[in-house]
C-alpha cells in the first residue's frame, strides 16, 4: 500500500556530510509516523530517528542525538535525514520506515523502503 524509495547515500570520509531521503507513494506520509533504521552486515537493525505523524516531534538515538537531523516535506512526500560529522561507525545500509505506531528501536508494525548504503572511511 505505502512504497519507500531511499537515495543519497555514498562513500565519504570521517567529519563529513550526507542527506538521505525518502520520497513516499501511495499514501500521504502526514497519516504516518516515519523513521530511519540502518543494519551493517552480520550486525541486528538500530534504531536511528524517527517523527510522529501528528506535531512532528522527533526522537533520536543517543549514538547519533545532535549530530543527524530528521524531517519531512509533506508537500513533497518526503523524509529526509540529514547527516554531520559522520563517523566510520555511521556505515550502515539507511533503511526509512512508517509505521502506525511511534517508531523507536522495538517497533513491531513497520513497512521498509530497499535502503541505501553509506560508508564512512576513517
Amino acid at each position: 500500500q505505502v512504497q519507500l524509495a531511499e537515495s543519497g547515500g555514498g562513500v565519504v570520509q570521517a567529519g563529513d556530510s550526507l542527506r538521505l531521503s525518502c520520497e513516499a507513494s501511495g499514501r500521504n506520509i502526514s497519516a504516518y509516523n516515519m523513521g530511519w533504521f540502518r543494519q551493517n552486515y552480520g550486525k541486528p537493525r538500530e534504531f536511528v530517528a524517527s517523527v510522529g505523524f501528528g506535531n512532528g516531534g522527533t526522537y533520536y538515538a543517543t549514538a547519533v542525538q545532535g549530530r543527524f537531523t530528521i524531517s519531512r516535506d509533506l508537500a513533497k512526500n518526503s523524509l529526509y535525514l540529514q547527516m554531520d560529522r559522520l563517523k566510520p561507525e555511521d556505515s550502515a545500509l539507511y533503511f526509512c520506515v512508517v509505521s502506525e505506531e511511534f517508531i523507536t528501536q522495538t517497533t513491531k508494525q513497520l513497512t521498509w523502503g530497499q535502503g541505501t548504503q553509506v560508508t564512512v572511511s576513517g
